[in-house]
């Protein structure tokens, strides 16, 4: 695993020593050795992750780490935070600025490459969601403001896994209030809750009495419902080994006994904001997918998916001996509405044309803007003679009833024409029943308008 990794100490010795870790493990390692240097080469450099020193004179590591976690262009980074304090206090007030873990001098090296190895996994799967999402541009998100100056975070749902009932209160004392804490003293049984209940994080000890407590976290990885579920995992302290093969199996964090309450509750908040900001992108992703496929203007789907799911349709007719009809519809002389009334009052013909049109298809047929005052059908399992009814129908709802488009505008009588195609031999092409329909259609707008045309008149 390669990444860019910015190391930050005022002390060469001590960047010195972290670059030869991390190179030893093919990482890219690049120095900063103040606060303010850091700060100017995030953006040139774009690293993966951060490993910042808390003590430098001038602007310390929390000023820096609340910095970039300020910024929308740099909050994403995940920033481990290393110094020679070993208080719980100050590992809170790291994660109050925004780290997204904390390390003690004299760093120990499998804790440290299992944390980098982690966060760097992390940070591919969210610069991937945030690349989709936005095409490479920034969003506005709640990540994007600064982090709160306090231990606070939103409610959430946590799953504990513990069998010791005094260190089960103890951590209920440290989430709730704002979190509800569920408790499970057996594993099986807490896979199947993680599994059956909205959960927003799960939080297991690796010292159940006759369980490994790694191969829930395991199993909670493999599970397509608990998959991206957030885990912290309470490790006993100097426990390097488990802690790595932890990270190693999708751990997101782990806190160490003996548990500080105030570290449980920013650990766990961090955790939870990690994983809202992922559900942001992963239904800002979405969005996306559903805008490339539809018509902004009338909420249809566009010519894009039309033509992708004409195909499979067309595909499966013919592959199954079975009808297919399409139907092009053309609103009449509608050039003169935008001219007499203007572009904004066109949309809105186009916008009333779209819920009319719709309330007369089939639950299983397709209705698309194909572009400016044109729409298609695609009507599976549908042979002529239903095709020519449906679009019978479909015309006298839009003629029958004038558009009512604004209070100042005056009712409109708006009408369309209906070109007919379907499938007539097994060697046809989706493009051939197209061309049929656009045919019909022609030939419609010739004779008259308002009317419907099979491909055969």
């Amino acid at each position: 695993m390669s990444a860019r990794i910015l190391v930050v100490d005022d002390v060469p010795t001590n960047a010195k020593l972290l670059e030869a870790r991390l190179t030893a493990e093919y990482f890219e390692v690049n120095i900063a050795f103040s606060g303010e240097e850091a700060l100017k080469s995030v953006a040139g450099l774009e690293p993966d992750i951060i490993l910042l020193d808390v003590m430098m004179p001038g602007m310390d590591g929390f000023e820096v780490c609340r910095r970039l976690k300020a910024d929308s262009k740099t909050h994403h980074i995940p920033v481990i935070m290393v110094t020679a304090l070993d208080q719980a206090d100050d590992r809170v007030q790291g994660l109050e600025a925004g780290a997204d873990d904390f390390l003690t001098k004299p760093v120990n090296d499998i804790a440290l490459l299992a944390r980098v190895k982690s966060l760097v996994r992390l940070k591919t799967v969210t610069d991937e969601l945030r690349m989709r999402t936005a095409g490479g541009d920034e969003m506005t998100l709640p990540e994007n403001a600064p982090w709160d100056n306090n231990i606070s975070a939103l409610p959430g749902n946590v799953l504990l896994v513990e069998d010791d009932p005094v260190a089960a209160q103890q951590i209920i004392s440290a989430l709730s209030p704002p979190h509800h804490v569920l408790v499970e003293s057996h594993p099986v049984e807490a896979v199947m809750r993680a599994v059956e209940n909205e959960i927003d994080l799960v939080i297991v000890s690796l010292s159940l009495d006759g369980y490994d407590g790694l191969r829930m976290c395991s199993q909670l990885r493999s599970l397509n419902h608990t998959r991206q579920m957030p885990i912290i995992t309470i490790v006993e302290e100097g426990d390097y080994v488990r802690l790595a093969r932890g990270l190693d199996l999708g751990v997101n964090d782990y806190i160490m006994r003996p548990l500080d309450e105030n570290e449980m509750f920013a650990r766990a908040r961090t955790q939870l904001r990690r994983r809202r900001n992922a559900e942001k992108l992963r239904q800002e992703l979405l969005k996306n997918i559903e805008h490339a496929v539809t018509d902004v203007l009338t909420g249809l789907h566009n010519r894009r998916y039309m033509e992708t799911h004409m195909n499979a349709l067309f595909e499966s007719a013919v592959n199954n001996g079975r009808e297919l009809s399409v139907l092009i519809l053309d609103i009449d002389f509608f050039k003169s509405v935008n001219d007499t009334y203007g572009h904004d009052v066109g949309d809105k013909v186009l916008q009333v044309f779209a819920r009319r049109a719709s309330a007369d298809i089939r639950g299983k047929d397709l209705l698309c803007r194909y572009g400016g005052e044109e729409f298609v059908v695609i009507m599976p399992d549908t042979d002529k003679a239903t095709a020519l009814q449906i679009a019978e129908r479909m015309r006298a709802r839009i003629a029958d009833k004038p558009f009512n488009v604004g209070k100042d505008i005056p009712q409109l009588s708006i009408t369309m024409s209906v070109g007919v195609g379907t499938i007539e031999s097994p060697v046809d092409r989706p493009e051939d029943v197209l061309k049929r329909a656009d045919k019909a259609l022609y030939q419609a707008k010739r004779g008259g308008r308002n009317r419907v045309i099979s491909d055969a008149a």
